[in-house]
C-alpha cells in the first residue's frame, strides 16, 4: 500500500474526532510517535499494537502516531539521532553540527563499484549495526521523548479546540446564539 496525504489526513482527522478523553487520545498518539522513531522501523507497528493493550491506549491512534517517521523522513530523523547520542556518549557536542563526515562517507560509498558493494553488504551491516546500535539507541530515545512530548500537548491542544468548536456548532443548531450560559461556564 501507497502513502498518500489525503489518506493520513483523513485519518488525523478521525483520530481527533473520536470520543475519548482528549488526554488519552493525546498520550496514545505520542506513544505512537515515540515508537515511529525508535529503530525498530520494521516493527513499529506491532509496537504500537502491543504498548497500546499493554497501556489500554487508543490502538487507532497509537499506530497513526507511528506514521510521523514516514520513509522518507526516516534518514535524516535516523542521521541525526545517530550523531545526538554519538555526542550524547563522547560529551563532544560539536559532534552534533559536523555533517562534512557523513557526506564524505556517502560520496566514497556511491564511488564503489557494485561488485564491491554487494561483497561487503552483510559485513558492513552487521558492522554498523553494533557500531551504531548504542549511539542510535540514545539519540532516538532522546528525540522521541521531545517530540512525542511535543505531540502530546500539540494533539491535546487539537481535540480540545475541535470539540470546543464542535460543542458550539451543536450549540448554534439549537438555537442557542453560541454564546457561554452561566450553566456552561461551570463544566
Amino acid at each position: 500500500m501507497l502513502f498518500s496525504w489525503h489518506r493520513f489526513r483523513e485519518r488525523v482527522t478521525g483520530i481527533l474526532h473520536l470520543d475519548e478523553a482528549p488526554s488519552r487520545l493525546a498520550a496514545s498518539v505520542a506513544v505512537g510517535v515515540f515508537i515511529g522513531i525508535t529503530p525498530f522501523y520494521f516493527l513499529h507497528t506491532l509496537l504500537a499494537i502491543l504498548v497500546a493493550l499493554a497501556f489500554r491506549l487508543n490502538i487507532a491512534a497509537t499506530i497513526t502516531g507511528t506514521w510521523i517517521n514516514l520513509p522518507w523522513f526516516a534518514p535524516f530523523i535516523y542521521a541525526f539521532s545517530l550523531k545526538l547520542g554519538e555526542a550524547v556518549l563522547s560529551g563532544n557536542f560539536t559532534l552534533l553540527w559536523s555533517f562534512g563526515e557523513l557526506t564524505a562517507a556517502a560520496h566514497a560509498l556511491l564511488q564503489v563499484s557494485a561488485r564491491q558493494h554487494a561483497g561487503n553488504f552483510v559485513q558492513m551491516l552487521w558492522d554498523a549495526m553494533f557500531a551504531a546500535s548504542k549511539p542510535l539507541f540514545i539519540g532516538t530515545t532522546i528525540v522521541g521523548l521531545v517530540v512525542g512530548t511535543v505531540t502530546y500537548f500539540v494533539t491535546l491542544e487539537a481535540i480540545r479546540e475541535i470539540r470546543r468548536l464542535r460543542h458550539r456548532a451543536a450549540r448554534t443548531a439549537d438555537g442557542r446564539d453560541g454564546r457561554p450560559t452561566p450553566h456552561d461556564q461551570h463544566r
